[in-house]
């Protein structure tokens, strides 16, 4: 069994991000293989919220060059967590803004 650690791997903090965080969502790079209730899983147990929804996307890699050779930066997964309206929020976000 994966630890929380091991699925949610680091916040997004985009402008777009942000502007979600008035309606309750916040974004996380998780891990590729994690499903929607590991996430939400891990997300309660990391911040003590609790979780309503969780929207996934997985990414698809940037090309990248380096002089003359040409390749793609990994392909990675991200996640939208809906917290609910009686939960705290994520202390984090909070001192982003």
């Amino acid at each position: 069994m994966k630890s929380a650690h091991d699925i949610i791997i680091r916040p997004i903090i985009t402008e777009a991000s942000m502007s979600g965080l008035a309606d309750r969502k916040y974004t996380f790079k998780v891990a590729r293989d994690a499903n929607k209730i590991e996430i939400a899983k891990a997300v309660e147990t990391l911040f003590g919220v609790k979780v309503t929804k969780v929207n996934t996307m997985n990414c698809k890699g940037r090309a990248k060059r380096m002089g003359m050779h040409a390749g793609y930066k990994p392909d990675w997964k991200k996640a939208v967590v809906t917290l609910s309206e009686d939960s705290k929020t994520i202390e984090f976000f909070e001192n982003m803004m």
